[in-house]
C-alpha cells in the first residue's frame, strides 16, 4: 500500500484489431472512460483511434456509466483504440465491518434492499445475471461465511480471504464465457472469475454485490523495473450494507481496496462494462492486442 495519501495515476489502455480482410462498416461501445465516485478525482482524460476516426461524445448507461459510440462507415483492416487518464484516487474512509446489519435480518427484512442507490434500485444487484447467477452451490460454499448473527461486511471479508486461499490464479484455465460453476469446480481461474465468483456467492444467499472494472497498481519484483504496457485492467466486486452503502472487496487479492484501485464502471457483471463490444461487416479473421499501462505519478506533475 501507499500509505493513507492521494496517490495519482496516468492509465494508458491500447486495445488493436488486425483483421485477415476489409472491415466494410463497424460499430462500437467503448466503456473506456472512467465515471465520478467518491475518493477519485478525474484530472485528464482522452480518447483516440489509429486511424483517426469520430468518436461521438459519451452518454451514461443506465448504472451510471459513461460511454462512447464509434462509427466507422469507410474500410480499414486496423483499428487501434488508446484511452489516456489522469485520476486521483484518495483512500476511503476506514469502515468497521463489524458495525453492520446482520447478514439474515437484511434479507427477511426485504425493505432496505429497494432502497434508491445511485439513481437505481440496491434489489437489481441481489438477482440473476448471466455471469451472477443465484445458483445452490454457491450458497453452500458462501454459508460457512455467515453464520448465525454475523455482520454483512464481515462475513463479505471472510469470504473474501477463503476465496483467495481457496482458489489459484490461472490464466490459462478459463476465458471469459467461463461459468462460475465450472469455476468453483477447477478453483482457478483469473480476477473476472474471483469477482462473478464472489457475486454470485452472495447472491445466492440473497446479498446485492455489484461486479467492479478498473485497475490496480501492480509492484515488479524486488530489482526489476516497471514493463510499460505489462499492466492489465482488474475486477473486484462492491457489496452494499445500510449502514456503510457500497464497500469494496478484492477476492483476488484478499483485500479491501485502498488507494490503488482506480474504479472506472460497475454493473451486475462483466458484459455491463465491457471495455470495447460492437459488430462490424467484413474483417475475417482477426487478432486482439491488448496494452495496459498504470503508471504512479508525482501529485505536482501536471504534464
Amino acid at each position: 500500500m501507499t500509505g493513507s495519501k492521494i496517490a495519482r495515476y496516468r492509465i494508458t489502455h491500447r486495445t488493436s484489431y488486425n483483421y485477415g480482410a476489409v472491415v466494410n462498416q463497424s460499430f462500437h461501445v467503448l466503456r473506456l472512460s472512467p465515471r465520478v465516485v467518491d475518493h477519485q478525482s478525474i484530472i485528464r482524460h482522452r480518447l483516440s483511434t489509429e486511424p483517426r476516426f469520430e468518436i461521438k461524445p459519451y452518454r451514461f448507461d443506465l448504472f451510471g456509466n459513461p460511454f462512447n459510440l464509434l462509427q466507422i462507415e469507410s474500410d480499414h483492416n486496423l483499428l487501434v483504440v488508446t484511452s489516456e487518464t489522469e485520476i486521483d484516487v484518495t483512500p476511503p474512509p476506514t469502515i468497521d465491518l463489524a458495525a453492520t446489519s446482520d447478514w439474515r435480518n437484511l434479507i427477511d427484512g426485504g425493505g432496505p434492499l429497494g432502497q434508491l442507490n445511485d439513481g437505481a434500485s440496491v434489489s437489481q444487484y441481489a438477482a440473476n445475471s448471466r455471469h451472477g447467477r443465484r445458483l445452490n452451490q454457491l450458497a453452500d460454499y458462501a454459508r460457512p461465511s455467515f453464520p448465525e448473527g454475523q455482520p454483512i461486511l464481515l462475513g463479505v471479508r471472510d469470504l473474501t480471504r477463503r476465496i483467495f486461499e481457496d482458489f489459484a490464479f490461472d490464466p490459462t484455465a478459463t476465458d471469459v464465457s467461463t461459468p462460475v460453476e465450472t469455476v468453483l469446480e477447477l478453483k482457478r481461474g483469473v480476477c473476472q472469475d474471483f469477482a462473478h465468483l464472489q457475486i454470485s456467492a452472495l447472491r445466492s444467499l440473497g446479498l446485492p454485490a455489484r461486479y467492479v472494472s478498473g485497475y490496480i497498481l501492480t509492484h515488479p519484483p524486488e530489482g526489476q523495473e516497471r514493463l510499460q504496457g505489462a499492466d492489465a485492467s482488474h475486477a473486484w466486486v462492491s457489496v452494499w450494507a445500510p449502514e456503510t452503502g457500497w464497500v469494496d472487496f478484492d477476492p483476488t487479492n484478499n483485500m479491501v481496496p485502498h488507494n490503488e484501485h482506480i474504479t472506472f464502471a460497475y454493473g451486475r457483471d462483466y458484459d455491463d462494462v465491457a471495455p470495447i463490444s460492437g459488430v462490424l461487416l467484413g474483417g475475417g479473421a482477426h487478432s486482439v492486442g491488448v496494452s495496459v499501462d498504470v503508471a504512479p505519478q508525482k501529485l505536482d506533475d501536471q504534464t
